[in-house]
């Protein structure tokens, strides 16, 4: 890690490239934006020793500082995920190019044709804690959708992060397109991340943080340009008295335990009293057996003695760790009031075979994202069939949901005429 004594100077620098990168990126043909995506996936592969040996180091410091295992869970890397993120990449090359793509034309009476055509945002900064796949899935979407982008990482991923970089850069080159399309900031300090939130003297045209709860919430309040975000994902699975109980256990448990140290994991199970006689014991019990410690309501302890009493404060928890609040609700009206009371805004679940409860619930539920019997770790752009994402956007500006591809463009207007002027 190195550490620079001007932070302002070295990231007003950093802007100043990206957006001296934005023209070529953005006018470069899908052709030489795929051909670049190849040649990154080759980088990776080819240094698959150099990205693991960076990553062991990550691990051993985030283990001296006592890190917990989610979180080491976040940043590890192993061969298996390095070929998930060179399959994040191919599928990533392989989707439709947004940039130049007409979202509609008309023509007026005038005569006048107008087309709302597709553009790359710009310049885009992105602040994120100890994934380092976002690097490469981050690098790879902007790349695909003609934005330069400045990577600021969190230290317990700087070593593994600054591989992939080189990794991108590479690709850029070998592609004919300018290297400081994507830029990772050099130091660790804190100070970096604050002068991005100020925009980098106007360099910086959108903020993507992808992290903890105190990291958003920083970005959301220090950010002078506008943000793509959600604060946490306190996800539900509400389980209707409609419910097939295979199907309830089934989806469950894998909402909460397949990672559950991801923003798309159930944190909160809402089990109807209609079918609690058959549905709760063995929802429950199948938490508990796959390692997850349940805190239940007084209804949800009397199934099992390992059932821990809930608080009020754990149906606002995010527990982003083997750990679940069960509480059984009086149909699918109270769910939604639960959801509407405690939840984010990010995922929601309802496992039910009865079509006209299931509808109710995707209609009334004001999430970025609602399932109807199926896992909200779903909640995922490569899942979504974007490849990859930049991060899951809650707010109500743009874009909402995993940000993939057509979410890092904004439209213009091309209007063209014969010599039309406007009558007095």
């Amino acid at each position: 890690m190195t550490e620079h004594r001007d932070i302002p100077s070295l990231m007003l620098e950093l802007g100043k490239r990206a957006r001296a990168a934005t023209q070529a990126l953005a006018d470069a043909s899908t052709g030489a934006k795929n051909a670049a995506l190849d040649a990154v996936a080759a980088a990776i592969d080819a240094r698959r020793a150099d990205i693991l040996s960076a990553n062991e180091k990550d691990i051993a410091l985030a283990r001296e500082k006592g890190r917990p295992d989610a979180f080491i869970d976040r940043l590890m890397l192993n061969d298996a995920r390095i070929d998930g993120i060179i399959a994040s990449l191919a599928v990533i090359r392989d989707l439709p190019d947004p940039v130049g793509s007409v979202i509609d034309e008309w023509e007026r009476p005038n005569g006048l044709r107008i087309a709302r055509v597709r553009v790359p945002l710009g310049v885009i900064g992105i602040i994120y804690e100890a994934r380092p796949n976002v690097t490469a899935d981050a690098g790879a979407l902007c790349l695909k959708s003609g934005n330069a982008v400045i990577l600021r990482g969190g230290s317990d991923s700087f070593h593994s992060s600054a591989v992939l970089v080189d990794c991108l850069r590479q690709g850029l080159r070998e592609a004919g397109l300018p290297e400081d399309a994507i830029q990772m900031v050099p130091v660790t300090d804190r100070a970096a991340a604050g002068e991005m939130l100020r925009g980098l003297g106007g360099n910086i045209d959108v903020i993507v943080p992808r992290g903890g709860k105190s990291l958003v919430a920083r970005v959301q309040e220090e950010a002078r340009v506008p943000v793509f975000a959600h604060l946490e994902g306190l996800c539900h699975t509400y389980i209707d008295g409609d419910a097939d109980v295979e199907k309830a256990v089934n989806v469950t448990v894998n909402a909460k335990m397949r990672r559950p140290g991801i923003c798309g994991a159930t944190e909160t199970a809402l089990i109807d009293a209609s079918g609690a006689e058959k549905l709760l014991a063995p929802v429950v019990k199948a938490l508990l057996e796959a390692g997850c410690e349940v805190r239940g309501d007084e209804a949800t302890q009397a199934v099992d003695a390992r059932v821990k009493p809930a608080t009020e404060e754990d149906w606002r928890t995010e527990y982003l760790a083997p750990i679940i609040s069960v509480k059984v609700v009086n149909g699918v009206d109270e769910a939604i009031s639960h959801i509407r009371e405690y939840g984010s805004g990010h995922t929601d679940a309802i496992i039910t075979e009865n079509a006209e409860t299931a509808e109710k619930f995707l209609k009334e539920v004001d999430s970025a994202i609602v399932l109807h019997n199926a896992s909200t770790q779903f909640a995922d752009g490569g899942e979504f069939g974007f490849g990859a994402e930049i991060g899951i956007a809650t707010g109500r500006i743009h874009a909402r949901g995993p940000v993939g591809l057509e979410q890092l463009t904004i439209f213009k207007y091309q209007v063209r005429g014969s010599g039309q002027t406007r009558p007095a």
